[in-house]
C-alpha cells in the first residue's frame, strides 16, 4: 500500500492501521475526509488522523476489553497519538534532526520539574517499568485521545491527569506507562466485579460498586460511636456508602449512608482519639440534618493520612455528583447516565493509578471531575458548561463514556437497551467528540487560574507549619505598626461592646452631614497609593525579601492537653488566617504580585476619584446602610455567592512575604 508523502512514517502506519480495523481503502479514507475538511482551518495531516483514528476507535469499542487484556488497543493508541504529535513528514524530519543533534552532545537527561524532583525519588526503583527508548507522548496528544476516547482521560481534567501519572518521567508519558495504566484500570474493573454486595443492602438497577475498604486484604475501617469503637468494611457506589460492622462469623447488616438524597449534607475530615482527643487526624465525619449525631469513619495507618484523603475525595465526589445532576436537570436519563458514566471511570482511573504509584500515591482530585472543579478557580463556570455540553450532545454514541463501561464489561449496566444498540450501529462511520469549544476555553482558563493560585498558597505553606509560640510572634510583629487600633476596630465591628458600637455609628452620621470626611479618605487612599507606587519605583520586594522574627523565649508552659487542645487550635488558626492576611496586603504595597498590586492600585484610584468627585454624604450613608443590611437575614438571603467566590478566588491567588524565624536579635532591625 502506498505511502502519503505528506505524513509522518508513524502516520502512515497508524492510518493504515485504521484501514485494515475499519476494512475500508486508505484512498476511501481520504476521500470522505476531503469531502468535509474546511481548507481555512488547516492542519491536513492532524485533521485526517484524527479522522481516521475516531472511525477505527468506533469499531475497536466493541471488543475493547479483549483488546486492552492483550495489548493490541494500547500499542494502537498510543500510535495514534505520536501521530496526532506527529503527524507531517517535515515535523518528522525536524524530529530526527534535533535527535540527532542530541546524541552527538550526549545522551539527554531526563527533566524533572524542580517541584517534583522529591517525588521523582521514589520513582528510582520502577522507572524501567515506566520509560524505554521510543518515542514519548505529551500533554496535547494525551488530551486529544481523551477528548474521542473517555477511557484514558476525561476532556475535562484530562491535562490534570497527565499532569500528575507523568510527574516522575519529566512530563512525558512512555508506552510501558500507559500500557500498564490501561491495563490496570482493567483489573480494576475484574476486581470490582468480584466485590459481594453489602449484607441486607438492595443496589439500584444503575448502582455500581466503586471502592470497598476495611476487608481482610486490606487496612481497617473503624466506625466511632460515642465511646466506642466497630472495625468493619465499607462499600462505596456511586449512589451511597455502606458500612457493615464485623461480627463474629460474618458481617452485620450494611448501614446506608445515601449520597444521592437532595438535601444539605456534608463530608469532612475529622480527629479521634481517647476520651474524645482529636490525636489522629485519619478520620471523615459525615453530618445530615437527619441525623442528631455525624457518621465518624476512621482509617487508621502508621505514618500520613492518605487513605483518609482518598476516601474523603471519593466521597464528595459522589456527593457532589448528585448536587450537579439536581442543580442542572438532565433532559433525558441517557444523559444522567453519561454525567455517572463519567463520574465512574474518573474514579476508575484514580483507583488504577494509585495501584500503578504505590510508593507516592498521586492527589486523587486530580483524576475526579467534581472533586477538582470544586476547588480550582472558575471551577463552577466550568461546570456550567459541561451541563450544557451534555445536553446539547448525543451521548448515545459508542464512544461516549456509558458507552465505554458497557464496553468494559461492568454488570447490570442500564445502557444495554435496543437504543443505544441501534445508535452505535448507526454511528460506525461518525467522527465523535466530546470536546467542545468554549469548554476547552474554561477549561484551560481553570488551570492557568489554578497553577497561579497554587503558587501563592505555596509561599503560605511554610507559614501555617509554624507552631503556635512562633504564630503568636509573627502576629504580634505583624501588628506592631498597627498598635491598639485593630482590637478596637474588631470590637467595634463584632458588637461586643454595643454602647461603643451606637457611637460610632452615631458619630459616622454626623460626620456624613457635615460632609467633613470626603476628602480626607480621598487624600488617605492617594497616600496609600504613592506607597504602593513607591514600594514598585524602589523595589522593595528585593531589598527586604523577608520578615525577620525573633522568637526567643525565657520560658515554656505545660498545659493540660486535653482540656486546652480544642481553644489552642481555635487560637493557632486565627493567628494563621491572620498572619497570612496581613503578609498578603504586605505583598500587594511591595509589588511582589505585579498582576494583583496593579488591580489594587487601579481600583485604589478609581475609588479616589469617585469619592472625590460624589457628594461624600451620600456615599457613607449607603456604605453604612449596606454594610448592615448585609449583617441581617435578608441581606444573607440576597447574598451573591458566585460574586463572593470570585474575590476569594483572587484574594487566594495572592502570594504572602516569606518570613524567617531567628533565635536573635538581628543588629540591624528591618
Amino acid at each position: 500500500m502506498l505511502k502519503k508523502k505528506h505524513l509522518s512514517s508513524i502516520a502512515n502506519h497508524v492510518i493504515q492501521k485504521c484501514s485494515q480495523e475499519i476494512e475500508t481503502p486508505v484512498e476511501k479514507l481520504e476521500e470522505d475526509f476531503k469531502a468535509q475538511w474546511n481548507p481555512e482551518k488547516g492542519h491536513y495531516s492532524r485533521k485526517f488522523v484524527e479522522f481516521c483514528s475516531s472511525k477505527a476507535l468506533t469499531y475497536m469499542c466493541q471488543n475493547i476489553e479483549e483488546k486492552i487484556s492483550d495489548g493490541s488497543f494500547s500499542r494502537f493508541s498510543f500510535d495514534m497519538m505520536l501521530a496526532w504529535q506527529m503527524p507531517r513528514a517535515a515535523d518528522e524530519e525536524s524530529h530526527l534532526e534535533s535527535v540527532a543533534k542530541e546524541s552527538e552532545d550526549g545522551k539527554r537527561p531526563l527533566k524533572v520539574a524542580a517541584e517534583n524532583e522529591d517525588v521523582s525519588l521514589f520513582y528510582s526503583d520502577i522507572m524501567p517499568l515506566l520509560v524505554n527508548n521510543d518515542p514519548s507522548i505529551g500533554e496535547d496528544s494525551f488530551v486529544w485521545l481523551g477528548s474521542l476516547f473517555p477511557l484514558i482521560a476525561d476532556f475535562v481534567n484530562a491535562s490534570f491527569t497527565f499532569e500528575t501519572l507523568t510527574a516522575p518521567t519529566g512530563h512525558q508519558m512512555f508506552f510501558p506507562a500507559y500500557d500498564k495504566f490501561l491495563k490496570e484500570i482493567h483489573m480494576c474493573v475484574n476486581n470490582l466485579q468480584k466485590q459481594a454486595l453489602p449484607k441486607g443492602a438492595e443496589f439500584a438497577d444503575d448502582e455500581f460498586i466503586l471502592c470497598v475498604d476495611g476487608t481482610a486484604l486490606t487496612q481497617r475501617v473503624v466506625r466511632h460511636i460515642g465511646g466506642t469503637s466497630w472495625p468493619g468494611r465499607l462499600t462505596l457506589t456511586n449512589y451511597a456508602l455502606y458500612f457493615e460492622a464485623s461480627g463474629k462469623l460474618t458481617y452485620e447488616d450494611a448501614l446506608k449512608i445515601d449520597l444521592a438524597k437532595n438535601t444539605e449534607h456534608s463530608v469532612k475530615t475529622a480527629a479521634t482519639g481517647p476520651w474524645g482527643a482529636p490525636l489522629f487526624d485519619k478520620a471523615i465525619v459525615y453530618e445530615s440534618p437527619e441525623l442528631s449525631e455525624g457518621i465518624l469513619l476512621e482509617f487508621p495507618e502508621l505514618t500520613s493520612s492518605t487513605r483518609r484523603d482518598f476516601w474523603l475525595a471519593l466521597v464528595k465526589e459522589i456527593l457532589l455528583l448528585h448536587q450537579f445532576l439536581s442543580k442542572y436537570e438532565m433532559e433525558y436519563p441517557t444523559q444522567t447516565w453519561e454525567i455517572h458514566s463519567r463520574t465512574i471511570l474518573g474514579i476508575l482511573r484514580l483507583l488504577a493509578a494509585r495501584e500503578m504509584l504505590r510508593i507516592s500515591p498521586p492527589a486523587p482530585t486530580k483524576f475526579l471531575i467534581f472533586a477538582l472543579y470544586d476547588e480550582i478557580p472558575k471551577g463552577d463556570y466550568v461546570l456550567e458548561q459541561l451541563a450544557d455540553s451534555i445536553k446539547k450532545v448525543d451521548t448515545k454514541h459508542s464512544l461516549s463514556a456509558s458507552s465505554i463501561l458497557r464496553n468494559i464489561n461492568m454488570p447490570h449496566s442500564i445502557v444495554m437497551s435496543e437504543e443505544v444498540k441501534a445508535s452505535d450501529m448507526s454511528d460506525e462511520g461518525k467522527v465523535v467528540t466530546a470536546k467542545d469549544e468554549v469548554l476547552e476555553d474554561i477549561v484551560n482558563q481553570a488551570r492557568e487560574e489554578a497553577k497561579e493560585v497554587e503558587i501563592a498558597k505555596a509561599t503560605t505553606d511554610k507559614l501555617k507549619e509554624e507552631g503556635i509560640a512562633e504564630s503568636a510572634q509573627v502576629l504580634m510583629e505583624l501588628l506592631s505598626p498597627a498598635g491598639k487600633l485593630l482590637p478596637w476596630f474588631q470590637e467595634v465591628i463584632s458588637w461586643e461592646r454595643p454602647s461603643v458600637t451606637f457611637t460610632v455609628i452615631a458619630s459616622t452620621v454626623i460626620i456624613c452631614y457635615k460632609e467633613w470626611i470626603g476628602k480626607a479618605v480621598a487624600a488617605f487612599l492617594l497616600w496609600a497609593l504613592t506607597k504602593a507606587i513607591q514600594g514598585r519605583r524602589q523595589k522593595n520586594t528585593v531589598k527586604r525579601n523577608e520578615i525577620v522574627v525573633c522568637t526567643a523565649s525565657d520560658k515554656s508552659t505545660m498545659e493540660s492537653i486535653i482540656s486546652a487542645q480544642y481553644g489552642l487550635i481555635s487560637l493557632h488558626e486565627i493567628m494563621q488566617a491572620a498572619n497570612v492576611t496581613l503578609l498578603k496586603c504586605r505583598s500587594l504595597f511591595e509589588y511582589r504580585s505585579p498582576r494583583h498590586s496593579n488591580t489594587m492600585m487601579m481600583a485604589m484610584s478609581g475609588i479616589a476619584i469617585f469619592i472625590a468627585l460624589i457628594p461624600f454624604k451620600l456615599i457613607i450613608i449607603s456604605a453604612v446602610c449596606y454594610f448592615f443590611i448585609t449583617q441581617s437575614k435578608l441581606g444573607r438571603y440576597f447574598e451573591n455567592k458566585q460574586g463572593n467566590r470570585r474575590q476569594r478566588e483572587w484574594w487566594d491567588s495572592i502570594p504572602v512575604v516569606p518570613v524567617r524565624i531567628v533565635d536573635k536579635v538581628p543588629n540591624h532591625p528591618t
